[in-house]
């Protein structure tokens, strides 16, 4: 497979990598039930007892954390995230990034608002926010233990703060590891590398302020909620009929969310596919070939993103993720017509 840098892919795959432009036509997501954290025990000294205490410390601490996101290609992004617990219980975050014309995410609940440039204000029902980190990994953590290793390597400082070193791996070797480092006093993440096969690194979280309060930011008691944007709610969606199955998925990811997507320039309908495991989400793009016209096979990274596009079959596939192309390989031709 020939291995192509982003200015020589074609149009067409530069035209799935607009997804925010996606117009979807109905929507079936196959959501995992979410299983509740397991209550079991873990020795405090390993690497699940530390897991679960960076987990409790995201959701009830009182925080303001400053941040910078590091991919290639790209101009450091820095963020604020803060994050507190009214005296009703109630939490709110924040997520700003300071760069550029600036995008902010505010949630308060279940209610989540963004303020984007060139986009009205909107709201989405969600417990998360979509940020830089994996929600998953900070809310379940458990649940990535069927598909990762979780091994202490040792102490460290980050931040000017004594940290515990965490290395994940998958269990399959079909994708990138981590290697994260908590506080060692609240638990909450300091750092994060994503890297390669050839232990490369590929991209980088790297808190340069972490400040624990006791009470909220008084940036909350600003907020009217109010105010915000109201909640957009989509329709019922009729379940989408798929004539393909994927027959290789990596250990622990699960399909979340399938549905038909027309891409904004080109006016041309591929299925969708998002696979995901709680740390890594791949998307899967299905077109069926027309007029018997030919399609170069290609694979190359979009900042730490794998981007791979075959012609298999009866369809042109494209394999988007945090992954390595032979696994984005595998997943795509393992793409097969049901019977």
């Amino acid at each position: 497979m020939l291995k192509t840098p982003l200015n020589k892919i074609s149009s067409r795959v530069v035209l799935t990598l607009l997804i925010c432009m996606f117009v979807p036509l109905h929507i079936c997501a196959q959501e995992e039930s979410s299983s509740e954290t397991s209550n079991k025990s873990y020795p405090s000294d390993s690497a699940q007892a530390w897991l679960v205490k960076m987990s409790d410390a995201v959701k009830s601490l009182n925080y303001t954390i400053s941040f910078i996101l590091l991919k290639p290609g790209v101009d450091s992004q820095p963020y604020l995230w803060r994050h507190g617990v009214n005296e009703d219980g109630l939490e709110m975050e924040q997520l700003n990034l300071l760069n550029g014309p600036g995008r902010e995410v505010v949630r308060i609940g279940d209610k989540v608002s963004y303020f984007e440039p060139n986009v009205p204000p909107y709201s989405l029902q969600s417990s998360i926010i979509n940020g830089p980190f994996p929600s998953e990994f900070f809310q379940l953590p458990e649940k990535l233990m069927l598909s990762y290793e979780f091994i202490l390597v040792g102490r460290s400082r980050i931040a000017g703060r004594a940290a515990q070193q965490i290395r994940i791996i998958s269990k399959d070797k079909s994708r990138f590891g981590l290697n994260v480092w908590l506080d060692q006093e609240t638990g909450l993440l300091l750092k994060m590398n994503m890297f390669g096969q050839e232990a490369q690194l590929l991209e980088q979280i790297q808190v340069t302020g972490l400040q624990v309060t006791k009470d909220p930011d008084p940036f909350f008691e600003k907020i009217e909620p109010g105010m915000l944007p109201e909640v957009i709610s989509f329709g019922p969606s009729a379940p989408l009929n798929s004539k393909w199955s994927i027959g290789y998925i990596p250990k622990g990811m699960t399909i979340i969310k399938r549905d038909l997507r027309r891409l904004a320039v080109s006016g041309e309908v591929v299925e969708y596919i998002m696979l995901s495991d709680g740390l890594v989400d791949v998307s899967v793009y299905l077109q069926e070939k027309e007029n018997n016209k030919p399609q170069e096979n290609l694979v190359g990274t979009v900042q730490s993103d794998t981007l791979l596009t075959i012609e298999h079959g009866e369809l042109n596939i494209t394999v988007i993720g945090k992954l390595p192309a032979a696994t984005a390989n595998a997943i795509a031709k393992s793409i097969q017509r049901i019977n």
